[in-house]
C-alpha cells in the first residue's frame, strides 16, 4: 500500500503521539496539565495525522490563552479552529477541569 506524499507513514504517528503526549502532560501550570494531558490520553491513540498536527500547533500555544480560549472567555483564533480545539472544548465540560 502506499503512502500519498504528503502523508506521514503509519508507523511515524506512534512516536509522534508519545512526543505529544508526553509535552500535553508538561505544559507548566498544573490545571494546563490536567485540561491538556488527560485530554491527550484520550484522544491521541485515535488521532491522525491531521488532527496531530493540529494539536501539536496549538500545544505552542501558552497555558493562559489555551484556558482562555477552552473556557469561552476569548474566542478562539481562526488558525486553531478545528476539529482539536472543537474535542477539547467538549472535553473540558465534560471532565469539569478547573
Amino acid at each position: 500500500m502506499s503512502t500519498p506524499s504528503n502523508s506521514l507513514p503509519a508507523d511515524a504517528l506512534e512516536p509522534l503521539r508519545r512526543k505529544l503526549g508526553f509535552r500535553a502532560w508538561r505544559r507548566g501550570t498544573r490545571e494546563a496539565d490536567l485540561l491538556v494531558g488527560s485530554f491527550a490520553d484520550r484522544h491521541l491513540p485515535g488521532f491522525g495525522e491531521v488532527e496531530l498536527g493540529q494539536f501539536e500547533r496549538l500545544l505552542t500555544e501558552n497555558d493562559p490563552d489555551i484556558y482562555d480560549w477552552m473556557t469561552g472567555r476569548q474566542p478562539i483564533p481562526p488558525e486553531h479552529v478545528n476539529r482539536v480545539t472543537d474535542l477539547l472544548r467538549q472535553f473540558r465540560f465534560v471532565t469539569k477541569t478547573p
